[in-house]
């Protein structure tokens, strides 16, 4: 089903964006040489509670998982790119993290990802991955205006990614948001413009680009969850919610 909120639950929107935004970038500056993904999931659990928010991946259990996620936030480290579950596991300089968070307060939900290189130095196919993927998601948010389509936003965004170099996978990518994580419209990363659902305001979408350095394929690890790139590449993963509104897209979950 396609929500579109009224006045009202866009203010929440952009409360829960808001608080999105807030806790990734903590978290990123918490996540140093060293430091373990269970820790980065305790500090998540703490600063989504503190806020009086809920996770969306607790009890997050669809098709494609192995039962519940059971954990407060994605934590996808080198060629892992999407539902990583956090482990046992130190960083160490040099490591590619992404954090991929969404949680819901007031009954709305947001949805953000960062990608960044753990340590002092960033390798330059590292910076050429997440450069692809956030210009990525600059150009479907161009193309997120009412009266435009899915399409237009899928088409932005492939261009992009596929202008750099970069096979795109099309079995995840947005969805539509708003009372819970996942829901229509699916925007895939790659498509033919003036196809799909015409935009309209109050319509949430969580657009997410997202590449591996050099495969379309991913492949499963044994925890059910967490999706890798199939030979072993790095991987990158950049992703914002907006809301739809009578002009440009309002990005929700930029940090205040």
């Amino acid at each position: 089903m396609i929500e579109i909120l009224n006045e009202t639950q866009l203010g929440y929107a952009r409360t829960t964006g808001a608080l999105v935004g807030d806790i990734l970038r903590e978290l990123r500056e918490r996540s140093t040489v060293g430091v373990n993904l269970l820790d980065i999931d305790a500090w998540a659990r703490e600063l989504i509670v503190r806020a009086g928010a809920t996770s969306c991946y607790v009890d997050y259990a669809p098709s494609f998982g192995d039962g519940p996620f059971g954990h407060y936030i994605c934590t996808a480290v080198n060629d892992a790119v999407l539902h990583g579950m956090p482990h046992d596991y130190a960083l160490r300089s040099g490591d590619l993290l992404t954090l991929d968070l969404a949680i819901t307060k007031n009954g709305v939900a947001a949805d953000a990802a960062i990608s960044f290189t753990v340590g002092p130095s960033q390798p330059p196919r590292d910076a050429a991955l997440i450069d692809a993927t956030e210009r990525a998601l600059a150009a479907g948010i161009e193309a997120a205006r009412p009266g435009n389509r899915i399409g237009d936003i899928s088409s932005a965004i492939g261009a992009v990614l596929t202008g750099a170099g970069y096979a795109v996978n099309t079995e995840f990518g947005g969805h539509g948001i708003g009372s819970v994580m996942h829901g229509d419209p699916h925007v895939p990363n790659i498509g033919r413009p003036g196809r799909g659902y015409r935009l309209r305001p109050g319509l949430l979408l969580a657009l997410e680009p997202w590449v591996m350095d050099d495969t379309d394929i991913l492949v499963t690890d044994p925890d059910g969850w967490t999706l890798r790139s199939s030979t072993g590449c790095r991987t990158a993963h950049t992703e914002h919610t907006v809301a739809i509104t009578d002009g440009a897209a309002e990005i929700l979950t930029l940090p205040r």
